[in-house]
């Protein structure tokens, strides 16, 4: 079990750097034209996707030290589902609240980064031209960086 939750940690960490370099080329002209040879574009949609798996992967690694195993069908609803039912039953704030020691993180914005970014990979991934995406995008990068950041804590603390 330990090391099949490093495997979904290691993965939401690849995730978060694809994110972060596809927002550093997408904002970025030179960059593309020099490094990659390319003509100027936005890849802002796939920051978001990325961030999103990223927020997944973690969500999973942390199910899985937990015992809880989620698949398909429905694999990212059931996951979101398996998180919300540790944050009602306050498992997830005890945790949080045992790893930094007084600095109130609540779990429930964690999980409504989850809905946020989840909701947002929809949208902004099948709806939207790229270059549309640079705000969301941001954010989106901010949240999965957070989110991992704290599932990583959980995890080492363990």
């Amino acid at each position: 079990m330990d090391s099949e939750y490093k495997i979904y940690m290691s993965r939401a960490q690849n995730e978060l750097n694809l994110s972060i370099m596809i927002m550093k080329i997408s904002e970025d002209e030179n960059l593309q034209r020099d490094v990659f040879g390319m003509p100027s574009d936005t890849y802002f949609s796939a920051v978001i996707t990325h961030s999103y798996y990223c927020i997944f992967y973690s969500a999973k690694a942390y199910l899985l030290s937990k015992g809880i195993k989620t698949g398909a069908p429905e694999e990212h609803r059931k996951t979101y589902d398996e998180m919300k039912k540790l944050v009602e039953k306050g498992i997830i704030d005890v945790e949080l609240l045992r790893i930094y020691e007084g600095m109130m993180v609540r779990a429930d914005t964690l999980l409504k980064i989850f809905e946020v970014e989840k909701g947002k990979r929809g949208k902004f991934t099948y709806r939207t031209l790229p270059q549309a995406n640079r705000e969301p995008a941001q954010q989106s990068v901010k949240h999965s960086g957070m989110f991992f950041k704290h599932i990583h804590s959980l995890l080492e603390g363990k």
